[in-house]
């Protein structure tokens, strides 16, 4: 019976968020759903931002919500092609936001910097283009692109501009 009433305020909260952000113009994204009968499956485009190594991109990303949300944290993965120090090579997001709010046992990361019922999708996809503006190279997801970025920041460059055109070639 908990699992049908998580199951139901989740939609409610889903299809709020999701009609809110639909209705608001953002430049720095857009959402929509994947399949019209699934609220838990979101379609999420991120616009590189102005004056940074991302301007120009758009990128896709896939954001997959569990049943018992907000209570969880989605999980959001890039299906463009994107390089950097904290994004799988898969494309999976490692960012603390969506880290489940327990303790670190690496003790990297305070549980305030990570998930809560609190956030929205707007404030994990907030948080997401700050991730990308300014890397943590610091605790890689990709250990290569973190290593390009603090060595190399012309090749880190070069290799990034040719993810903002291949995001482009998508559309």
């Amino acid at each position: 019976m908990e699992d049908c009433a998580n199951f139901r305020a989740a939609s409610i909260k889903l299809s709020k968020e999701l009609k809110e952000l639909s209705n608001a113009s953002n430049p720095s994204f857009s959402v929509g759903l994947v399949d019209e009968d699934n609220l838990f499956e979101w379609n999420v485009t991120i616009f590189g931002s102005p004056d940074t190594y991302y301007e120009g991109g758009m990128f896709k990303a896939v954001m997959k919500f569990p049943k018992n949300y907000p209570y969880e944290p989605p999980s959001l993965r890039f299906t463009s092609d994107l390089w950097h120090p904290n994004v799988y090579e898969d494309g999976r997001v490692c960012i603390s936001i969506l880290h489940r709010a327990e303790l670190d046992q690496s003790g990297y990361e305070d549980i305030s910097e990570r998930w809560s019922p609190a956030q929205t999708v707007e404030s994990i996809l907030i948080s997401v283009i700050a991730m990308l503006n300014s890397p943590n190279d610091e605790s890689p997801a990709n250990v290569d692109a973190a290593k390009m970025w603090r060595e190399d920041k012309s090749a880190y460059r070069k290799k990034v501009q040719r993810c903002v055109e291949r995001s482009m070639e998508d559309w």
